[in-house]
């Protein structure tokens, strides 16, 4: 089994969609996790409602901290926030720079939406 970590500040847009897509490309073959260096403690709105679309609960996320998260991982993927992620043990790290998409109107979100979900099939179809 894969283990992935994705990361972001509040863990609550990015890293949260980028999570879903793994368990919906990796299905069971996948350990998905994420978290946040400074989690806002709820997952946005958008994402819940435009990870609906795709017919993925959202909901059922919780925004976590990056103090809960323990163990080696295949992947730590982050998504910009740079100094303030301290360091988690993996064999391979990479920082998608993804803009947050919080401030963002239906078409842009939804354009982050599937480049996320493109990068993490990439990124699953790479580690197996």
């Amino acid at each position: 089994m894969k283990r992935v970590l994705f990361v972001c500040v509040e863990n609550s847009n990015r890293s949260q969609m980028a999570e879903a897509f793994a368990h919906i490309h990796g299905g069971k073959g996948v350990d998905a996790q994420s978290a946040g260096s400074k989690p806002s403690g709820v997952i946005n709105p958008k994402a819940i409602r435009f990870m609906a679309e795709l017919d993925y609960d959202l909901s059922r996320h919780a925004s976590k901290s990056l103090d809960e998260i323990d163990g080696e991982f295949d992947a730590v993927i982050t998504m910009g926030c740079g100094d303030n992620c301290p360091w988690v043990p993996a064999k391979r790290r990479e920082d998608w720079g993804l803009p947050d998409p919080k401030n963002m109107g239906d078409d842009d979100y939804r354009k982050v939406r599937d480049e996320i979900s493109l990068r993490v099939k990439n990124l699953l179809d790479s580690l197996s």
